[in-house]
Formats: structure tokens, sequence, C-alpha cells
């Protein structure tokens, strides 16, 4: 094929897959890095109103999987501002990038609220812009729930699994993320808190204050090591 038209195919088939997924892939001497972004809100197995930005489970893990089987891919980067979304979901898409080798970074711009946090710190290195904000509260289900002991066990069951995944998976201590969970008075007819940039670093929830290139910075030099450990 003329390389000419190689290059004009590439940047169509970049351009579908910013529009259809979200995501690119950009070539450079450094390394090959996929950018996928989580924004909106996250969605489960049931599909949500048209009007809304969302970020489909469905399309993000065989995303995920590719990345991590793809020779021409050397690492990942995440860039999340989202307002939450389904658990079990967020969960597995969390699960997805707790598991691959390849350097993964995540970048909070915006917001990284409610299953966004795990999706944050499921990075091997994660990244919060200084006026980003993170929502931490207990779990919330929607629609008739009925008052029988076996769903507060069944609530309590997942919230624990999301504050295990957090506290493996980051610095804080699990008794400050309960604290911040359970904290009234801070957010209008809720518990919860609401945490920056700044205090998000200081209590080891999320691992370094940044930007842009400061994730691109490390995503190279853990690219470079790599391919130095190989060499």
């Amino acid at each position: 094929m003329d390389k000419n038209k190689e290059k004009e195919l590439n940047i169509i088939y970049d351009k579908e897959q910013i529009v259809d997924m979200g995501s690119s892939t950009v070539k450079s001497d450094k390394g090959n890095i996929h950018c996928l972004t989580i924004v909106g809100q996250v969605e489960g197995h049931q599909l949500l109103p048209e009007n809304n930005k969302t970020t489909k489970y469905e399309h993000v893990l065989p995303q995920l999987a590719a990345i991590e089987e793809s020779d021409e891919i050397d690492a990942l980067l995440i860039l999340l501002n989202t307002v939450g979304g389904d658990i079990e979901a967020g969960l597995a898409i969390a699960e997805m990038i707790v598991g691959m080798k390849k350097p993964t970074a995540s970048l909070v711009l915006g917001g990284g609220h409610s299953i966004g946090v795990p999706l944050a710190v499921a990075a091997k290195r994660s990244f919060i812009a200084p006026s980003a904000a993170m929502t931490i509260h207990p779990v919330r289900l929607t629609g008739v729930v009925i008052g029988v002991p076996q769903t507060f066990n069944y609530f309590g069951k997942i919230q624990e699994r999301i504050v295990q995944f957090i506290t493996e998976n980051s610095r804080i201590k699990k008794e400050k993320l309960i604290e911040f969970m359970l904290r009234t008075g801070e957010l209008a007819a809720d518990v919860g808190s609401v945490i920056y940039g700044e205090e998000a670093v200081e209590t080891g929830l999320i691992d370094q204050l940044g930007g842009l290139s400061d994730v691109l910075e490390y995503l190279h030099s853990e690219i470079n090591r790599r391919r130095n450990a190989q060499d």
C-alpha cells in the first residue's frame, strides 16, 4: 500500500476512534500512548437517556484487552471527568486497569466523583489537577429498595468491596476513607465529602498533583525503563 494512502487511512481511523470511543493512540519516538477518556456517567446494564453524556463499559472493556495485547501500544493514559455511575460497571473497568502489565496513568480533570474514585486509583500512577474535585460517599442505589436485613447486608458488602479496592490501590488509610464517606453537613441532603486536588494528594488517595505534561513525562519514563530492561 502507498505510504501516503496508509497515512491517510490511519488519520481517518484515529478520528473515528475519537468520535466513537473517545480514545486515540498518539505515536512518537518516545513511545505509543493510548488515551482513553472516561467522561459523564459510567453506564451499566441499563441504557441512560440519549441526552446524557456516558461512558459505556461494553466499549471500554474490550478496548483495555486490546491495548494490553497490542504490540503497537506501549502505555495507557486515562483521562477522567466523571460524575460516577453504575457501581459494578465502574469496578469492572477498574479491575481491568489494575490487571494490566503495561504502564498506566490516570489524570482527574474536572471531577472524579463516586465510582470515579476507584477508576482513578486503578492506574499504576494517579494524577489530579489542582482544581479537580472528587466526591466520596456511601453506596447509593436508586429505585425500589426492599427494607429487609438482606438488602442492608448487600449494601454493606458492596461498600466494603469499594473501600478495599481503593485502599489496596492507593495510600489512603481505611479509617480516613470511611471518615470521608460518612461525614455529615458537607453535602446537601447527603452524606459524604468533596475533596480537591491538594487534599486528595495529602491524604494519599491520589499519588501526585499535576497536569498533562506531568502524566506524559511519567509514562515516557516508564516506557523507556521497560525498553532498557528488555535490552
